[in-house]
This record gives structure tokens, sequence and C-alpha cells, in this order.
């Protein structure tokens, strides 16, 4: 990316350096046109008159340069060098430069422009008019007395004149604006408004926006031409009506007034209505207008849908047979022939609900069917929302037994919509449930491109996550047709995927098409799950297609017992008077379509061909039909319960007591002045049981309390198939959505007849955590196994979490475990060496002094000084004893006491060695002439003293430590994350520096005195074993310190005690183990004379 001060280089756009530079994004000055430039440019010629005059010679000195010659007179020598003299009338054309390349002009452009701003402000300055001025007293500027600060205008801006407002530019000062024209009645009538303010109602502004006028008055007068024409259209309009209501007046009886409904009709006290798939298809009539219109006829008779109509029918004869259920109340009904047509069953549904047709006659003395109270249908989702939205209007209850769509749960929309089947929301939340229980998360769904697979797929994308923890590995639309090239491209998608689970959300027809594509590629080792549409075709269940639909576990409407049923089925007769009419025929259209026979008088032809004629006395039980099969009953079953709910909520109103009624008044209502939305009020509190135990009540939406069967396709040994009942799923009041399955007899289409595993990835056991894949569905992840020092005790851990301070993870990084505890003990190799080494010490002390007690009396005892080496033994005890304060679990009493008995016992062994050193210098001093005085100052009481003081004060520096910073057991968990480590923190560093510091004074003050000594006799004193113990002493304590510093834990506990014991044995050893081996093996030195170098000679 490049700056305009280097983008239009010529120099750079080189065949070399544009394999690096091509591409380049820069800035440049802004291209302009200037017109005319060109053709100025070839008109200039040089001035020879003004050749030498520098004030005006670029144009020579640029010919000069074009042309390469010189004007005369040329410089000297110019012409003798073969140079030529310019003329003034050479060609430019013929040059070829730059100098005329106007396509790229940007400096010139600017140039240009500054041109130009400089002459509009002088043209502005000679403009002005005397008196209306900018400057002082109105003034103008002239050439005669222009000062060069008063140019005419110098504003950002010019002034916003009446009419407009003043726009600020964004991040421009506040000079700096634009002149907006104020909007339509909207004024300004002043310079440099702000805002444009609004003019009165009746009042409008003005073209230039600058006052406010007037409105103009506007109406459709009976005086202008479009009020004219319109006004005589309307006289001609009520004309023409008037005219067809005579027609219809004069022939009302005739078929054109009338639409015909296939129908059964009961009379009653009360009538329900009812709207049931009687028929497959209908022909519409011909609406071409040239003939008289025909009735729509249905045809393709639906024995199941002629079923459900009987069970309402059979419903409505066992509640009034029922004295506790609306008791001295009939119940009567009129169901309707949808014939599978929304315009049919919308006619059908205005029918019940206005009472208009008349074809049926249900009294002596009343003619026309009466409005229903509440009707029982429709089964599509389609046709319901049409028929509901109108009788929402009038708040007449639709109980549905088949429409899921979840749309029909709005309430704003559907007032009075109920159903007795569930929602396809709750067929989604029902097959997320049996993903969970079977630990599906990787999923395949496949849906229908209509309402009912568009919803379901958005409730499985929302819902499958948050609910079951799962995530769908694809989302297809079947086709509607059979799309070979669509399908196989899904069936691939299938194949390619991981997912072993299928979910088909759609109809049987897009089954038979995806499944004869499965069958082609033989794509087998899924496990389907059906929505109700598909569960229970019997198209599919065939030996070609169970080798991959074997094991399919489906979604299906809750099955009931009604008993009953089967013999009111069987009692069923034709009505031999009604045949032609088509208000109660439904009876009949079954009859003829089960016994293929027609009613008097037949068709045309009928009988001619062969046809028989209905008696009404068939047998119906000697014909093989369907219409008796009542051991899958389901959408009966929703039908039974559908009109019971209108039977118990009118039950309901019946028993209202007057007076405690829910409505204004506490007033009730009843069957005289009924108000459909009253009757809707006591249909949303229904709640009662069915014989089969199970609970019918309805929700703030409308819906049924929800249950579904599931069912699962068996393969059997012998190649039959059979639709087992393996659970259900539902949804209670109390308990929420529950779902109970019969593993043990649901069949599974594989070798292990067990359920597949369909996950992307498997669980993170106890000890990891997920780790999510970047760009993959959240099912997908990799299992991270939790750091040191933390855990994750459940399967699925999204985080590991860190134990307790004094925890730490195990091994697995299941669970959290103490951390082990370090300190020097007493039942580890190294506590027991220290130990033993410690009370080995103590008792060669303890037999030393044995030794010095037995052997007192002997020489080589009495010339050391007997009293202060007992004092010397025994602080050396204490110095071995005291280490052992070192080994154990710190408490605050050894804590505090290990460091001041070993500092008081090492400052009392030195000051003994310390005291004997001088002692040795005394008594050589005092056998030289004039010492006999020194003696004196070195007596039993002052050995006696210094030892005490110098114990005491070691004494203080412990107890002023102690009551200021005294040490303290502490847990460290520094030096190892995974242990804890008890030691004991000193408290006061200082104070162990005082302390170390004082004995290491003493010792090298004892060191340099037997230095001193070293060269006294050898048989009399000890200076030499004095001097070489402190050598010993001093390099094991400087040793101790470094070692000290740098050993973590336990082990500077242990450097401490190995110091303790290497100087104490260093003392021991150097001061009494050459007496001990003179005492014990060598008795014979052990005199006086010997002692004094008299008698035997070494």
């Amino acid at each position: 990316m490049g700056s305009e001060s280097w983008t239009t280089f010529v120099v750079l756009q080189t065949p070399r350096l544009m394999p690096y530079l091509g591409g380049t994004l820069t800035m440049a000055i802004r291209r302009g046109n200037i017109p005319g430039l060109k053709d100025f440019l070839l008109q200039i010629h040089p001035d020879l008159n003004y050749n030498n005059s520098h004030g005006n010679s670029i144009v020579n000195q640029f010919w000069e340069h074009t042309f390469h010659c010189r004007f005369a007179p040329p410089p000297a020598g110019w012409v003798e060098a073969g140079g030529a003299l310019c003329t003034g009338q050479e060609d430019l054309k013929s040059v070829e430069t730059e100098f005329f390349d106007i396509s790229d002009l940007r400096p010139e452009y600017n140039v240009h422009k500054a041109v130009y701003a400089l002459a509009y402000a002088l043209d502005d300055m000679l403009q002005c008019e005397p008196g209306r001025g900018p400057f002082s007293g109105n003034s103008c500027a002239s050439f005669q007395s222009l000062e060069p600060w008063q140019p005419p205008r110098s504003v950002c801006s010019e002034s916003c004149p009446p009419g407009t407002r003043m726009a600020r530019k964004k991040g421009q000062p506040e000079c700096c604006f634009d002149c907006i024209p104020c909007s339509e009645g909207k004024i300004s009538n002043k310079t440099d408004s702000m805002e444009c303010t609004s003019c009165p109602e009746d009042f409008w502004s003005s073209p230039q926006r600058d006052h406010c006028v007037p409105k103009t008055t506007e109406f459709l007068s009976y005086h202008d031409p479009l009020g004219i024409f319109l006004t005589a259209t309307s006289l001609l309009g009520t004309v023409v009506c008037a005219i067809v209501l005579g027609i219809f007046i004069y022939h009302r009886s005739t078929p054109i007034g009338q639409f015909h409904l296939n129908g059964m009709h009961k009379a009653g006290d009360v009538i329900l209505g009812g709207l049931f798939d009687i028929h497959f298809f209908s022909t519409h009539p011909d609406l071409s207008f040239t003939s008289e219109p025909r009735q729509p006829t249905c045809h393709g008779f639906d024995v199941v849908g002629c079923r459900l109509a009987l069970t309402m029918a059979f419903t409505i004869d066992e509640i009034n047979r029922n004295s506790n259920l609306i008791p001295n109340v009939t119940l009567g009904y009129s169901l309707y022939d949808n014939c599978n047509k929304l315009g049919v069953a919308f006619r059908s549904g205005l029918s019940l609900l206005s009472g208009q047709e008349e074809q049926v006659i249900l009294h002596e003395t009343c003619i026309g069917t009466p409005p229903v109270l509440g009707i029982v249908g429709d089964s599509s989702s389609t046709r319901s929302i049409a028929i509901s939205t109108v009788l929402g209007l009038y708040r007449v209850p639709l109980v549905s037994y088949f429409a899921t769509c979840s749309c029909l749960s709005d309430r704003q929309r559907f007032p009075s919509f109920f159903r007795t089947i569930p929602s396809d929301a709750f067929q989604v939340r029902a097959m997320i449930q049996i993903l969970k229980h079977f630990g599906w998360t990787w999923a395949g769904l496949l849906i229908c491109d209509d309402d009912y697979g568009l919803n379901a797929a958005r409730s499985f994308q929302s819902d499958l996550g948050p609910s079951g923890g799962g995530c769908l590995a694809y989302t297809e639309i079947l086709p509607w047709g059979n799309d070979p090239s669509e399908l196989k491209r899904i069936v691939d998608v299938m194949k390619k995927s991981t997912a072993r689970v299928v979910i088909v959300l759609a109809y049987e027809s897009h089954m038979i098409n995806l499944m004869e594509e499965v069958a082609r590629q033989n794509l087998t080792g899924l496990q389907w799950m059906a929505s109700e549409g598909w569960t229970s075709a019997a198209t599919l269940q065939t030996p070609r297609l169970m080798p991959y639909l074997g094991g399919t576990l489906g979604i299906a409407i809750r099955r009931g017992e009604i008993p009953g049923l089967k013999d009111f089925l069987l009692q069923i007769r034709p009505d031999l008077h009604h045949n032609n009419s088509y208000g109660n025929n439904m009876v009949n259209q079954f009859w003829e379509y089960i016994f293929q026979c027609r009613f008097a008088p037949p068709p045309a032809g009928w009988v001619e061909a062969g046809g028989a004629l209905c008696t009404g006395q068939e047998d119906i039980e000697n014909v093989v039909t369907e219409f008796l099969d009542i051991l899958n009953l389901r959408a009966e079953y929703n039908v039974y319960k559908a009109v019971y709910a209108l039977a118990y909520a009118l039950d309901d109103m019946l028993r209202c007591e007057p007076g405690r009624g829910p409505f204004s008044g506490h007033s009730c209502g009843n069957l005289q002045r009924l108000e459909p939305w009253q009757f809707v009020y006591y249909l949303e509190k229904v709640n009662f049981t069915t014989s089969s135990g199970d609970q019918v009540s309805f929700d703030e939406n409308g819906d049924v309390l929800p249950i579904y069967d599931i069912m699962n396709w068996q393969w059997l040994p012998d190649g039959r198939t059979k639709l087992q009942t393996v659970g259900e799923v539902k949804k209670s009041a109390f308990k929420g959505e529950e779902l109970t399955l019969d593993e043990d007899k649901i069949f599974w289409n594989f070798e292990s007849k067990q359920p597949p595993r369909s996950v992307c990835s498997e669980s993170c056991p106890p000890g990891t955590r997920i780790a999510r894949k970047k760009g993959e569905p959240k099912c997908c992840f990799d299992c991270i196994p939790c750091s040191e020092g933390k855990i994750s005790n459940k399967t699925d851990s999204m985080e590991c979490s860190s134990c307790p301070e004094d925890f730490w993870s195990s091994p697995q990084r299941d669970h959290c475990v103490p951390k082990t505890t370090e300190f020097l003990s007493y039942h580890e190799p190294l506590g027991i060496f220290l130990t033993a080494t410690s009370l080995v010490g103590t008792f060669v002390c303890a037999i030393v002094v044995g030794i010095y007690i037995y052997h007192r009396s002997t020489p080589i005892v009495r010339a050391n000084n007997s009293e202060l080496s007992f004092q010397l033994l025994l602080s050396l005890k204490l110095c071995f004893l005291c280490s052992l304060l070192f080994i154990g679990r710190p408490t605050v009493w050894t804590c505090q006491l290990r460091h001041a008995a070993f500092g008081i016992s090492f400052v009392l062994c030195v000051s003994c060695i310390l005291v004997k050193t001088m002692v040795v210098l005394a008594v050589f001093k005092a056998s030289k002439p004039g010492g006999e005085t020194t003696l004196k100052w070195f007596g039993v009481l002052q050995q006696r003293g210094t030892v005490l003081v110098l114990t005491s004060i070691q004494a203080t520096i412990c107890t002023a430590w102690l009551l200021s910073s005294s040490p303290t057991p502490h847990k460290n968990l520094q030096y190892h994350i995974d242990k804890i480590i008890y030691e004991c923190v000193v408290g006061s560093t200082v104070g162990f520096a005082v302390l170390l510091g004082y004995i290491g004074l003493l010792a090298i003050l004892s060191f340099l005195l037997a230095f001193l000594a070293r060269n006294l006799p050898d048989n009399f004193n000890e200076a030499k074993l004095i001097t070489f113990s402190m050598l010993i002493f001093c390099t094991v304590w400087v040793a101790f310190v470094p070692a000290y510093i740098s050993s973590p834990g336990k082990y500077a506990d242990a450097v401490e005690v190995f110091a303790i014991l290497a100087s104490s044995f260093g003392l021991l050893v150097a001061l009494f183990g050459p007496k001990c081996y003179i005492i014990l093996l060598r008795p014979e030195r052990n005199t006086k004379k010997a002692i004094m170098g008299r008698g035997i000679k070494s």
C-alpha cells in the first residue's frame, strides 16, 4: 500500500519490478479534467525578446530542454561543440514528451481549482454593493483601498436563507454546515435557522418554505367528474341488487340457492357438530357460468373416517344413557363429511355455526339444523386453522382429534381451539426423551417440506441441545415427489455420516420414495425413529424393507379401549326414508360401499349392468373389513375424549348454582341464554379420567395433557411383522413429562441385539474435561485429562475443579486425596539413622563420664581440669540429645525448644572449651618467672562464673527471640505442590543469626587461643587437641550455612541435625579420645612423671 507521493511514479512500473509491486493499492490526488489545456500548451512559444531576462524565461528554458538547443547568444563553445541554435519555430507536436499527457491531471487539477478560488473571491469582492458590504460601516473593498485581510467573504459555509435549516457537518467545525430545505409542512422565516417549525393544523408551507399558507380544501364532490361517475355507479349497483333479490325470492325453492353436504344427524336438546374425512376426494363443479353449476361430489369412501364419525355418534349415545352426566339433557349431533378438502370443510363448519342448511327436519314444527354448542374436528391442521379462525370470532369451541400443528396453540389467533391429540412440540420432546434414554446424542433429521416438518425441525434444533444434550449431524428436506437425484444425495449424506440414528418427521409417501433408494444402495445398520405420520404405515412393513426398517421406534397416538363400540357398529342400519337426502346419508353411503350395492332408486343402468340393490338387511359381520377392527383405536379414542370433554363442560355449566357463578354478578350460564364464550370457560376447566385410566384436561393453550405410545417394528422369525407397543411418554400435572420403556420387548435390528451407539464423541470419563472442536457441533469434542491438582468427578465435565489446599488429585484425576505430608520422621531410614546416631553419641558421652569418674584420681584426669571436663561432657550430651527435637512432626513446643536447646547446649560446650584454653595459657604463664599472680584470676569460682556468664548471654538471646518472634510450625506448600512439608519457620531471621553468630564468635575465640598455645609442651597441655577440635567445629558450621539454606523441607532439618552430631562427635573424639586411649590402653602413661615429661618416652 502506497502513499500519494509515489503512486504515479512511472519509473517503478517496469517489467523488472512489477512481479513485486503488481497489485499495489495506493492513495492518489484527485484526478480532474481541464478542457482546453492541451490546445493552450500547443500554442505556447518562446519570447525571443526576453531570452536573457531571468524574470520571464520559464518557457524559453522549457524550449531549450525539449529541443536540446540554445537561444542566441549561446553559451561559449556551444556552436563549436556542434550544438544547435533555437529559432522559436520548432514544432512541439513532433516531439514525444510527457508534457502533453493530460490523461492523468492531478496536481494540475489542484492548481486549476486554486486559481479559480482566487478569481471567485475577487469576483465576490467586485460584486459588493456599497452600503451593504461586510466591513465596518457596511463598506466594500476596492482596488484603490484594498487590504489583503479584506476578502469579500471568508466563511466555511454560506448563511442558510429562510426556508432552510442548518445541518452540521459531522467531524468539522460548527461554522461548516449544509443548508437543508425544510420539509413539506415546515418553515423557517429567518437566516441560519437551526430547526424548521411545523405549520398549524389548517396551514401548509409555502413553496419557498419561509411562511405558512392556508391549506387547500378537497373532498369527493358531486360536482366533479369522478363524484358524478361514482354516484351513478352506486345507484346502478343498488338497482341490480334489487333485481337479483327479486329473482332469488321468486326462485327460492330451486337447487342453485343451496349447497349439499353429506352428513348424519340426530335431534337433541343440545347439538354437537362433527367434521370427518368420509371421502378421500371431491370433484369441483364447472364454474364457467355457461350452464347451471352442479353441487360438489365426493368419491373414494374412507371406512376409517366413517368409523370416526360413528365413534362420535356412539359416544353421544353412551353419554345420553349415563344418568350421572348432564341429566335431563339429551345430546344430539350433526356430523358432516369434509371430503378431505378445505372448501368443503369450511362450508360444513359455517353450516354448523349458522344452522342455515334446510334439508334436515329435526322436529315437526322446526325446520333447519340448530346452531351447535361445539364442534369435534377437523383432522387436518390446515383445515382446523381456517375453520377455527372464523369460529374464534364467536368463541365457538372447536375440539380437534388429529390436528397437531404447534401453531394452533396460539391463544391470540385461536381463542376457542382445543385438541385431544398432543401438538408437534410435544412429539419432538418425546423423541428427544427417547434419544436421551438410550444416550443417542448424534442423530440425523429428515423432514418434509411443509409447516409440519419445518416447525418440527426448528423445535429439534432449539430443544435437542438444552433438553437432551444432543446434536443434529445433518438436516435434510425430503422431496414431495419421486426425485431420484435428490433422494440419492440424501442417502449419500446418511451413508457418509457417523450418526447411526435417523429421525424422520414426514409422511408415508415420503418414506416410500426414500426407502426405495435406501434399499437400492443397501444402506443398513441404521436405527430409525418414526413420527406419528408414518409409524403405523403397513405399506412399509414388507419383507423387502424390513431388513432396513426392522427395529424402528415410532411415536403413535395413544391407543385406548372404547367398551361397547363394536356392538354399536354392528347395530347400525341405513335409513331407507332419507336415502336421497344429502343431510343424512352418511350411513347409506357406507352401506353401499361395504356391500357394493345401491339403494332404490338406483343410478341409471345399475341394475342392467348386474349391480345389486341394497335392502338394508345385509349382515355386516359377513364382510371382511377394517371397519370392525377395534384392536388399535387411536384417532377414535381421541374423538371419544373430545366428545366427553364437551359433555363434562356442559355438565359443569348446568350444575352451577345461581348467585355463585363465575360470571358478572356471580351469574351462571344456561341453555336458554348461553353465550359461546361462557361454554369455552367451562371447557378450559375440564378435568376427568376415561375408562382406560387416562386423565383429560386442557392447559392454557387448549392442549390436552399429552400422551403418546411408543411403537417398535418387530420382524418375527417366521417373516411376519408386528407393531408392538413398548412404552409411553406422557405429561402429568404433577410429575411433568415421563418416559416409560419396556426394553425387554424392544426388537433391535442389529447382530448384537442391543441398542446401537450413536455419538459424535464418546463421553469424557471422570478425570477428564470436554474440549470443544472448533467449527463443529457441541457434541463433537476431545477429552483432555485434568492437570495436576485438578479433578472432575463426573462424566462429561466442562471444567476441572481445583482440589482444596490440603488435598491433591488422585492418579486418575477423579477425586481429591489428602496430600502426603513430609517431615523428618522417626519411622523413615534417615530419621532412624540420625536418632540412632544421637543416642550413640549420648551413650558414648555417658561411657566417657563413667571412665572419668572411675579414674578421677588419676593424674591425666586431674591434670586436665576435671570439673571443666565433666561440664564439657554434660554439654556434649545435651548437644546429642537436642538433635532429637529436630526429628518428628513439628509442634509449637518442639519448634521453640529445638533452637533454644541447641543454642544454649553448644554455647555451654564452647564456653567450657574456651575457659579450659584460657586456664592452660594461664598455667604456663604462671610457670614463668613473675607470672605467679596470673593464676589467681583463673580459680575454680572464676571458671564457673565465666562459663555461667557466657551461657547466660545465649539464654538471654534465646529468650528475647522467643518472646519477640518465636519459631512456629508451618505447612510449606511451595516446595512441592503435591506434598505438605511440615517445618519450623524461625520467625525472626535476625534472632537465629544472632544465636549462630554468638556460637561462632566463641568458637573462633577458642580456636585462636588454642592456636596461640599450640607450641606448649605436648605432654602437659591439650592446646593442639582443642585447636583441632575447634577446627572441626568451625568447618562443620561454616559448611552448614549454605547447605541449610539450599536444602528444602525435611532435609534442612536433617542438615542441621547432621551438623550438630558431626560437630559434637568432633569435639568428643578430639578432646576425649586420646585421654581415654591413655586411661584404658596405656595406663603406664597415666602417671605424673609421664605427664610432666620425665617418665616414659613415647
